[in-house]
């Protein structure tokens, strides 16, 4: 029997997913040796040579991008970043003790390392409330806010704590102490990983075959890390770009090695030995895998037609950490079946001796359920879907500010203090560059600015430090994040400076923080539908070669855009509108693109993981109906549990304290959870059913041209 088999391998060339299955098993131990050198390596130099993340908010083309760019050419402390430290006290910090405490701890912080200059409350009036309580100080560090060294930035706000007491209460605040208090992911990947596990237990009733899918996955998530932070030495990566590909590696790394494990066992209960079972498991779930893994990368580089770089990078990197999951999956977790393959067989043969029912026997009753009432299915699952998505369409884009933090933050106690000293505007200043003309025109568009409705102050002119360019600084009378702060930001940009510039022939440029969060919210507005476009049209490509269907890549485009809406109204309800309470606030600018992208993706997943079983049980039969019911029997199981680890490990970043994590967990989460659950069993069944013998339509002329790839071997 040895011989014939051997024979049979010699004379049958397989596929190169089982040649490469094949290979790994036979060479099980130098497979798994080559994976922790490699991964030991990444670490190793990486630690040693350490990450460049980079934050790139650069938006070429708008008017706070120029308006940057101006006063950085032209040398104005405008152009680096500035922390205030804020001070309060009851009888007022003109008190001489008061002051004297205050002026030591500031005298402090001038000595600081990144520390470029230090401008005292007592040295300009308005830089104190009118009753006296509150004042602040402006900090001036080296380089931009997203650039500068948490280290330093940690050590003023320790300074200036250390000065509290007595009645005096400090706080720091400024783009650059936010981004030194925020925190990654904190234990929420621990607890993903602890929740994937506790599935994985109870689906396969054995801890050993629960870990290999975790293990492949810690193994590829390990080396992306790695790769990444190498990486970020040569190209602009975001600083929160690694718990986003941790977040979406552990979820995707073991859904990939679930499928290819699930068919293994699948095999295992139909008789054949680990070495057959593991090269037929690669041959048929590792296509799909590179199938699915090849979309959910498509889709993350139509980020790249954003044109925005803080996105690029992120995008690169996480479709860098699928790959690697893709390859963990194709070669690691063959060589841990050959290591553990005899035990986990046995395993399978007991749990299949005490069986009483045959495999999917709940899945095929309900699918035939759907079947039988296809419109209800439908009709009910969509106007519910279509429900949860309506709030999305009211979905204001922006950036958290220190108003959105914890309470107990020193940066979301600064802007309290502020706001309560000098009103909500003061913490959203619009930043007016005045390039060209002279002193007078710069007093003339302050006049205009205190003029203009929405404004309740307005200071300056500030010369740059070669006295040809002037910023005016103006404070709104509403909050950064409000919308009235949106609209004012519009009309000093289209209605009360453009006759200024008219007259004086200066160029009028209105920036800073608030009017650049408005610049990159209306840039990715602007350039969402080409983004769309792109990951669409080639994802819908891409099912059309593997299942030479007309309707199926259209079905499975429509009902991904419908999951995602749903998400993103989700998202709009619990962290724009407060729910659950939930500091209300704007939708962080990038969550909606980052979700679109990672979603559609991996929605496919399990749209080629079901239909490539549907259209197999097609090809077979011609029977639409059977087609569908004996793939959802042979692979819902698996999806739920592979959605279930998914929901699992993205629902526990909504323990993470950065709220830009937050929705991008619970965003990824909602939408896995109505996809698994709403759509494949549900609406595609339904879909399916009403569609019959046309589901799988293809016109004779594109067939002729399409190449027939395969997707699953048998």
């Amino acid at each position: 029997m040895s011989m014939t088999r051997d024979t049979d391998r010699a004379t049958r060339r397989g596929s190169v997913f089982e040649r490469l299955a094949a290979f790994s098993y036979r060479h099980r131990w130098g497979a798994l040796l080559l994976w922790v050198v490699l991964v030991a390596g990444i670490t190793a130099t990486s630690t040693a040579v350490g990450s460049a993340y980079h934050n790139d908010f650069s938006l070429p083309g708008t008017d706070s991008q120029a308006a940057r760019s101006v006063l950085e050419r032209h040398g104005s402390a405008q152009a680096d970043a500035t922390v205030q430290i804020v001070v309060e006290a009851a009888d007022g910090i003109r008190e001489t003790a008061v002051e004297a405490r205050v002026e030591a701890m500031l005298g402090k912080v001038s000595g600081l390392p990144g520390v470029r200059d230090v401008r005292s409350p007592y040295e300009d009036g308005a830089a104190i409330s009118e009753d006296g309580t509150v004042g602040y100080a402006t900090v001036a560090l080296e380089g931009a806010a997203e650039n500068v060294p948490k280290e330093d930035v940690l050590r003023v706000v320790d300074a200036a704590e250390a000065a509290e007491g007595e009645g005096l209460e400090t706080a720091v605040g400024g783009d650059a102490v936010r981004g030194a208090e925020e925190g990654g992911g904190g234990a929420a990947e621990g607890a993903g990983i602890l929740g994937a596990l506790v599935i994985l237990v109870f689906l396969f009733g054995s801890l050993v075959a629960a870990s290999l899918p975790v293990v492949t996955a810690l193994f590829a998530v390990g080396g992306a890390v790695g790769l990444i932070a190498l990486a970020s030495h040569l190209a602009s990566v975001a600083d929160f770009t690694p718990p986003v590909m941790m977040l979406v590696g552990l979820g995707v790394g073991i859904d990939y090695a679930l499928l290819v494990f699930s068919r293994y066992r699948g095999e295992l209960l139909r008789g054949a030995e680990p070495e057959r079972a593991t090269r037929v498991a690669l041959d048929a779930a590792g296509r799909t895998v590179f199938f699915a893994g090849c979309t959910v990368i498509v889709a993350l580089m139509g980020l790249v037609a954003l044109g925005l770089g803080s996105l690029q990078g992120v995008a690169l990197a996480v479709a860098l950490t699928v790959l690697v999951t893709m390859a963990a999956s194709l070669t690691l977790l063959p060589a841990l079946l050959g290591l553990f393959g005899a035990r986990i067989a046995r395993k399978v043969a007991g749990r299949a001796a005490r069986a009483t029912r045959a495999e999917g026997a709940a899945w095929r009753r309900w699918a035939a359920g759907v079947q039988r009432r296809p419109w209800v299915a439908l009709l009910v699952s969509t106007v519910a879907l279509g429900t949860l998505a309506l709030p999305a369409a009211g979905m204001r884009l922006g950036f958290a500010d220190a108003g959105n933090d914890p309470a107990a933050t020193s940066s979301r106690q600064a802007y309290d203090m502020l706001a309560s000293g000098f009103g909500p505007g003061f913490n959203g200043p619009l930043v007016v560059v005045v390039d060209g003309g002279h002193t007078r025109v710069a007093g003339d568009v302050r006049q205009a600015l205190e003029a203009a409705p929405g404004v309740a102050a307005a200071s300056g002119p500030i010369p740059t430090q070669d006295a040809s360019v002037w910023t005016v600084i103006a404070f709104p009378d509403s909050a950064p994040q409000a919308e009235a702060t949106s609209d004012l930001v519009d009309r000093l940009r289209t209605a009360v400076l453009p006759p200024l510039e008219r007259e004086t022939g200066a160029e009028l440029l209105v920036g800073g923080p608030t009017a650049a969060t408005e610049d990159f919210a209306a840039t990715v507005a602007d350039r969402m539908p080409l983004f769309v476009a792109i990951v669409v049209g080639l994802s819908a490509l891409l099912l059309l070669l593997v299942f030479r269907s007309v309707l199926i890549p259209l079905k499975a485009a429509l009902l991904n855009l419908v999951s995602i809406g749903a998400a993103l109204g989700a998202i709009t309800l619990v962290f724009q509108h407060g729910w659950f309470g939930v500091e209300a606030g704007p939708i962080e600018a990038f969550i909606p693109v980052m979700i679109f992208a990672i979603v559609f993706g991996l929605s496919m997943d399990y749209e080629v993981f079901l239909l490539a079983r549907v259209h197999e049980e097609w090809e077979r039969t011609k029977d639409p109906q059977g087609a569908v019911r004996e793939g959802l029997a042979a692979t819902g199981k698996v999806i739920t549990a592979a959605a279930a680890i998914m929901i699992v490990v993205f629902a526990a970043f909504v323990l993470s304290p950065d709220r830009m994590l937050q929705q991008f967990g619970l965003g990824l989460a909602v939408a896995i959870l109505l996809d698994a659950v709403v759509i494949r069993c549900l609406i595609v069944p339904a879909v399916m059913q009403l569609l019959g013998r046309s589901a799988w339509w293809l016109p004779a002329p594109l067939a002729r041209l399409l190449p027939k790839p395969g997707l699953e071997r048998h």
